[in-house]
């Protein structure tokens, strides 16, 4: 019995899984949507997906990571 119980609930848990799969797609598909409204009434995308992403980050990890960009730059002769 306890067999039938596992696979019922790993039945289940595959099926909610699959779902948000489904829902996750959805999602990525309004977000490039936004994008592309974006490009075209004149935005940069790619500078829009830097500034989402910079965002995500917490202020010192954002520091660091600008910090470190500065520091390979010079290193390179770009600033």
């Amino acid at each position: 019995m306890s067999d039938a119980i596992a696979a019922d609930q790993l039945r289940l848990l595959i099926e909610r899984i699959e779902r948000l799969e489904e829902e996750k797609k959805g999602l990525q598909d309004d977000i490039k949507d936004v994008y592309n409204e974006a490009k075209s009434t004149g935005f940069d995308v790619r500078t829009m997906r830097q500034v989402v992403r910079l965002r995500k980050m917490e202020k010192h990890h954002r520091d660091e990571a600008e910090a470190l960009l500065e520091t390979y730059c010079a290193a390179l002769g770009l600033r």
